[in-house]
Parts: structure tokens; sequence; C-alpha cells
């Protein structure tokens, strides 16, 4: 079983930057898929993309394309989100999850989840 824990949250205003982290502990990430999602206040928790740890292949849902990059940290078992040009549309709690296998599968069986970090975009 693996642990996920996110951190790079706050308060940016809008067209600023920020950068999520999801570290990884108890296994490595070796053949998982990481995904980052968000649930803003009110809404359904959605995807915002995918990358397959052990060969950095990427994937973005539409909405976020352009804009956001997921990435393969530094450090071994971490994935980092890099948001930029943010709007106040994307203001939500962020989540990683972590599954072995390929981002292709869009269910949610049997994903480890961390609990979140919030990004809250105003001036």
């Amino acid at each position: 079983q693996v642990q996920l824990m996110e951190s790079g949250g706050g308060l940016v205003q809008p067209g600023g930057s920020l950068r999520l982290s999801c570290v990884a502990s108890g296994r490595t990430l070796d053949y998982y898929a990481v995904r980052w999602f968000r649930q803003a206040p009110g809404k359904e928790r959605e995807a915002v993309a995918c990358i397959h740890y052990s060969d950095g292949t990427k994937y973005y849902e539409d909405y976020v394309k352009g804009r956001f990059t997921i990435s393969r940290g530094d450090v071994k078992n971490v994935v980092d989100l890099q948001l930029n040009r943010l709007k106040p549309e994307d203001t939500a709690v962020y989540y990683c999850a972590a599954r072995y296998g390929l981002c292709s599968r869009r269910d949610l069986n049997d994903m480890n989840w961390g609990k979140g970090t919030l990004v809250t975009v105003s001036s």
C-alpha cells in the first residue's frame, strides 16, 4: 500500500503560479499511474492530469492543457503539478492518487489517495 501526501497549495492571484507536490511512501511508484484530481466547492471531483511514473508519459484533461504540467519530481517517488496562469475557477482542493497500472484506466477502484491541498485563486 502506498501512502500519499500533497503539499504546495495556497492563495494566489489570478494569472499566478503554484507548484504542488505529491510525495509517496510505503513503496516505490515504479509502474504506477499517478493522477491529480481536484474538487471545487459544490462540484464533483474531476481529473486533471496523469503520469506513468516509470517512463514519464503524461496525459492532460483539455481544460488544463497548456497551463498545468505534471512531472516526476527531482526526488524519487515524488510527482509534481505545476499550475500556471491560474484562474479563479481553478480554486479547489487538489488531490493526488496512485494505482498500479496505466493512466488509460479511468475508474477509481483501488486508488490510493492523499488528503489534498487547497488552492485558492483570488485577488
